[in-house]
């Protein structure tokens, strides 16, 4: 029993680790779309359009996410046929971006906010529950035990 709790620990830090890097590739790349360079007066090339631009980001992160996870966190776990384990992850992915960006429509459109600090906060709030989805989502459908 120890030693289950004690592997499962050490791949959610696994898990952890490159989920705080996608976060990085995420959130990264949605205020550079959204928001442009610091400092920039003008705003980013998707000012217009910050639900797009999440996906787009999230999409990106998701991307950086399987091949750590494939290639680290899961890699005893993986399956032979890489297309198979790609298309569910990508499918667990899509519903982690629709999370995501669900979030920011709320806080844009629902609730009218629009400011850098509202869609942090939304993007934030959305990440972690994609991101419980994610973990538990991988685990069970995406890399399986051999």
């Amino acid at each position: 029993m120890r030693d289950a709790v004690r592997g499962v620990w050490r791949e959610a830090a696994k898990f952890g680790v490159v989920g705080a890097l996608a976060f990085v590739v995420d959130n990264g790349g949605y205020n550079l779309l959204v928001f442009g360079l610091p400092g920039g007066a003008e705003g980013g090339v998707m000012r217009a359009a910050p639900v797009q631009a999440s996906v787009i980001a999230t999409g990106a992160a998701a991307l950086f996410s399987w091949v750590g996870n494939r290639y680290w966190t899961y890699r005893h776990r993986h399956r032979e046929k890489v297309a198979q384990e790609l298309t569910l992850f990508l499918f667990a992915n899509v519903a982690g971006i629709a999370i995501t960006a669900g979030t920011v429509f709320l806080s844009r459109h629902l609730i009218g906010l629009d400011s850098a600090l509202s869609d942090n906060v939304a993007r934030i709030f959305g990440w972690a529950v994609a991101t419980l989805f994610r973990f538990f989502t991988y685990r069970r459908y995406v890399f399986v035990a051999p």
